[in-house]
């Protein structure tokens, strides 16, 4: 692993398994009693250029032609560590959605959001690897391939971000929780790490910024994801210049204005919408004051659920 990436995943670890620890209890005590659903690994799923692990959550209480959640792990995180984690086992008991939990399954448990491969519809790597297992789970449970939805935090969120741009023929929406721009993270010499992205030194305008997205799937015409985006104003492992960076690029993408049709502030956190003042606006921004790397936190993965529109 790169120096500088090691340093990095060491910092993410202390921040994040302290986080995920407080998740683990938010989310067990909400698991109903009595469930005998459990995480599955599946192996065989399909195309696997990233050597991927897959793991799939069907609830008891799974809906017929059931919505798909693809929920991807921070650095040093797991598939399974996800699960129990973060409260989207519980939300999927709720409301009968299946959760795909992707698992990096490499030194450092970092997803590929730098390489040309992964930035690139059908070009290889995790991304292609994630879609395989969307593919998988439609054709294996009868899953709805018009709602299918990603959620994930720090690299999970970069993925997210990725996703989003290479297979809009595939999600709904995403929420990135802690992510950087499409490309913002982009490296072209095998490293997997951007310096200048993370730092929140890589400015654009919101033009160059769409251009990217599009530009990963040459000749797509059809629908563009939704986009909900949550960052701390002290983060500083993926610096929050990275997401005003990032409102910039989905509102362009989604065709609609940089200048939010609402503001609410409650205590420590600031809402804006974009395009459209409703729990499934086109880009949905979410600034938490005082907040360092450590979301999600306890409440964020429902709100996800909303602006997704699995909670009816």
């Amino acid at each position: 692993m790169p120096k500088r990436l090691r340093a990095t995943v060491t910092a993410l670890a202390a921040t994040l398994l302290l986080t995920a620890g407080a998740m683990a209890a938010t989310s067990a005590s909400a698991a109903p009693s009595g469930a005998t659903a459990s995480l599955q690994e599946v192996t065989n799923f399909g195309n696997n250029p990233g050597n991927l692990r897959m793991y799939e959550y069907v609830p008891d209480s799974v809906k017929a032609n059931p919505a798909i959640l693809v929920a991807v792990h921070y650095c040093t995180g797991t598939g399974p560590g996800f699960f129990s984690g973060t409260e989207f086992r519980s939300l999927a008991d709720q409301h009968g959605f299946i959760v795909i939990y992707p698992d990096a399954n490499v030194s450092g448990q970092c997803f590929d959001v730098s390489s040309p491969q992964a930035l690139k519809h059908d070009g290889g790597s995790d991304p292609t690897s994630i879609a395989s297992m969307v593919t998988y789970v439609e054709q294996h449970n009868q899953a709805d391939a018009s709602r299918v939805f990603v959620a994930g935090a720090s690299s999970g969120a970069m993925e997210t971000d990725v996703l989003l741009g290479d297979y809009p023929d595939i999600f709904k929406a995403g929420a990135a929780f802690m992510g950087v721009p499409f490309a913002c993270f982009a490296t072209t010499d095998g490293s997997s790490w951007n310096s200048q992205c993370s730092s929140g030194q890589i400015t654009h305008t919101a033009q160059e910024w769409g251009d990217m997205v599009r530009n990963a799937y040459p000749g797509y015409s059809g629908a563009r994801p939704r986009v909900q985006l949550w960052h701390g104003t002290s983060d500083t492992t993926l610096n929050y210049h990275n997401f005003g960076e990032e409102i910039k690029q989905w509102t362009n993408v989604l065709g609609v204005s940089q200048t939010p049709v609402s503001t609410q502030t409650s205590g420590n956190t600031t809402r804006t919408r974009y395009g459209a003042d409703s729990d499934q606006a086109p880009v949905e921004a979410y600034s938490l004051s005082g907040v360092g790397h450590s979301l999600m936190l306890p409440g964020e993965a429902a709100q996800a659920i909303t602006f997704f529109g699995l909670n009816g």
